[in-house]
């Protein structure tokens, strides 16, 4: 049996995924790319605790859109804003700390 590192408990009920998505505050806007199309970017995942790839790999595949990662952001093709708000909650993130600007 594997015991977690930073919470001390084994795998199977480690909590340290759970409490860094509770904790965090996430910002969801968008920006204006050239020729005036817009992209969708979520700021304030902790990347230490969250696996950044893995959820913006499930963004891009349920929005059917291409996207990235630059600096800790996932910046997603096309106004995702409520949507990725709605997945993110399902996902196990506070809704009191999603904000949309």
């Amino acid at each position: 049996m594997e015991i977690c590192n930073k919470c001390g408990l084994p795998q199977d009920i480690c909590i340290c995924e759970d409490l860094a998505k509770e904790g965090q505050k996430i910002y969801i806007s968008t920006n204006t790319r050239r020729f005036k199309k817009l992209t969708t970017v979520i700021d304030g995942i902790d990347n230490k605790n969250v696996n950044i790839k893995e959820l913006a790999q499930k963004l891009k595949t349920k929005f059917a859109c291409g996207g990235t990662i630059k600096d800790g952001r996932i910046e997603l093709q096309g106004d995702h804003r409520e949507g990725v708000r709605n997945l993110l909650i399902s996902y196990g993130f506070s809704k009191d700390l999603i904000e949309i600007k």
